[in-house]
């Protein structure tokens, strides 16, 4: 395939949709299955919008390993690498993926796979900030986190020691950054599925 980006590569973070592991706080309004459902969907939504952009190669980064029949489809439909998160929390498998993405690419840029709001415009931008001047990108998020991070070398103070799931997420990394003197810039804020109440803003969008 022939990618706009060819030396940069897109890292997507996925959790096998095991009932009761996934999408948990959907529950009690949806069944374990239900929720496994939309995990599935946003999972599929996100890399049909990356295969069909070919900005550049995608890897998928499975949970707890990659053997779950989703990710062998995955696999097969959407032309990414399968690779396995490594590490005690979220922060090191962040950064043990990025670590592994840039000895063979110049930039990485690592998202979630239930984020509707990334758009592939957020994706081109991202990528041509990192060709230019800066040294990380951000999209932030309306909860306090953010939906995804760029960069061009691996900073491990901005993943270890952090309490992650949190609402000061962005603000602890914003100002990591800021006493790193490195060259930020974010992408417009982003919202992604966690609650019942996102699940209906995403439905009711015209982004599916």
């Amino acid at each position: 395939m022939m990618y706009k980006y060819p030396d940069t590569t897109i890292l997507v973070f996925c959790k096998a949709p095991i009932a009761g592991q996934v999408k948990t706080r959907l529950m009690p309004q949806l069944t374990a299955q239900a929720a496994v459902d939309i995990h599935s969907e946003l999972t599929q939504r996100v890399l049909t919008l990356l295969l069909q952009s070919q900005l550049c190669p995608i890897q998928l980064w499975c949970s707890p390993d990659r053997n779950h029949s989703f990710f062998q489809f995955c696999l097969n439909d959407y032309h990414v690498s399968l690779q396995v998160q490594q590490g005690k929390d979220l922060g090191e498998r962040m950064l043990y993926a990025i670590n592994h993405a840039l000895q063979q690419s110049s930039r990485v840029l690592l998202i979630g796979c239930d984020c509707p709001s990334l758009t592939i415009s957020d994706f081109d931008f991202a990528i041509n900030a990192l060709q230019n001047t800066q040294d990380i990108v951000l999209a932030p998020a309306e909860d306090g986190g953010y939906v995804m991070i760029g960069m061009k070398r691996a900073y491990p103070e901005l993943f270890i020691n952090k309490t992650w799931g949190h609402a000061s997420v962005l603000k602890t990394t914003r100002q990591q950054i800021k006493r790193m003197n490195l060259n930020c810039i974010e992408t417009v804020m982003q919202w992604d599925v966690d609650t019942f109440e996102d699940l209906q803003r995403y439905r009711q969008s015209k982004i599916m």
